[in-house]
């Protein structure tokens, strides 16, 4: 059985989602670092980061990083259709989930923790640090919704992968009410994503609004 390391409300349920989508067994093992009382020990066992999402397989091994995990699941269970079938969409949509994970993750870690990025930070530098990863995260969604948001879903005719992080990691990075001003149509895209039958109670697990 597969093994999901995540934490309510956070980058873990678009794995989840994905997983049930696929149909695929799995347990959850609630872990974040700030969850001192969660299963810190057993994440840091396969993942010295501690980050989550973090997924190991039947065989033992480990997944980690987001991206990776959509990827590695949309080209195992292709009858999922995580991933297009077709080759320039498909790669259109590893694109998108890279983009996600290399930009808006990178932004959203310096907003959430500036003191890894500044030494002796005081109390102004925290607060210009996080107005300008804010603002870089806004930007970040606003180059994204112009060049990978497509109709109905950002997958084409069936939401995959690349919705499901996309919708996960605006609602929990706190992303939308900008994204509700700046792109109204890519907004409406992501509530149209969350609202699917199959991901919605994904959504409630973790999402209280």
């Amino acid at each position: 059985m597969h093994t999901l390391f995540g934490s309510a409300g956070s980058g873990s349920a678009a794995v989840e989602a994905a997983l049930e989508r696929a149909g695929i067994p799995f347990r959850v093992v609630t872990a974040s670092s700030w969850q001192p009382d969660s299963a810190l020990t057993e994440l840091r066992a396969v993942n010295p980061l501690q980050q989550i999402p973090t997924l190991a397989l039947p065989d033992g091994s480990v997944l980690t990083e987001s991206a990776a995990i959509l990827i590695h699941l949309g080209l195992a269970y292709p009858s999922a259709e995580l991933l297009p079938v077709d080759a320039s969409a498909r790669a259109q949509a590893i694109r998108g989930l890279v983009y996600i994970a290399a930009n808006c993750y990178a932004a959203i870690g310096v907003n959430d923790y500036p003191e890894r990025w500044c030494a002796d930070i005081d109390d102004s530098a925290r607060e210009r640090i996080i107005r300008g990863a804010r603002q870089r995260l806004h930007q970040y969604w606003d180059v994204f919704a112009d060049q990978f948001a497509t109709e109905p879903f950002l997958s084409g005719e069936r939401s995959g992968a690349l919705d499901l992080l996309a919708a996960v990691v605006s609602k929990w990075s706190g992303a939308r009410a900008h994204l509700r001003a700046a792109r109204p149509a890519f907004f409406a895209t992501l509530q149209r994503i969350e609202t699917q039958p199959d991901i919605a109670p994904v959504f409630a697990r973790h999402f209280k609004t």
